[in-house]
């Protein structure tokens, strides 16, 4: 699916949405979420908040709380706790099932797919007699960057210590 139809679909169900909860449908709403459905991240409230601020958005921090609670309501949005850090966001119609990798060091996220994870899904849904709708795969480790600087530190570390 295009983009362009995708950002229509999300836009009419969003306003469906809406229209059902007797809530206002402002521009400043449907402005953050064509900013979600624009990118291909993970984002923080507050990196978001400021990036609408830079490309001349008027809205307030308060409203972008609020429509992300919204979207995560009517599921055009996933909402992540990854660790101890503040929550992540990322679009989630039309996004495949992906499971991630977060550097425990530096906060880095990476997305992967494996369908042998479906698979899993499958089977243990299955077994237990579960109908498994979703899923969430979290793995904390160290990326390969804070990894070479760990390395780096405990060599520095072992020399002064020999010394």
């Amino acid at each position: 699916m295009s983009e362009q139809k995708t950002n229509e679909l999300v836009r009419k169900i969003f306003e469906a949405y809406l229209e059902n909860k007797n809530l206002r449908k402002t521009p400043e709403r449907f402005a953050i979420l064509e900013e979600i459905y624009s990118r291909n991240d993970h984002f923080d409230v507050e990196t978001l908040y400021i990036h609408m601020k830079n490309q001349k958005y008027r809205v307030s921090r308060a409203t972008v709380y609020n429509t992300l609670e919204l979207l995560v309501s009517c599921d055009l949005v996933t909402k992540h706790q990854f660790g101890k850090n503040m929550a992540q966001f990322e679009k989630s119609y039309g996004y495949r099932q992906h499971d991630h990798v977060i550097c425990i060091e530096c906060s880095k996220v990476v997305e992967f797919c494996d369908p042998r994870i479906h698979q899993i899904q499958t089977m243990v849904g299955d077994l237990l007699k579960f109908d498994v709708k979703h899923h969430s795969l979290n793995l904390y480790g160290f990326c390969s960057d804070c990894s070479m600087a760990r390395k780096v530190s405990e060599n520095s570390t072992t020399k002064i210590q020999k010394n």
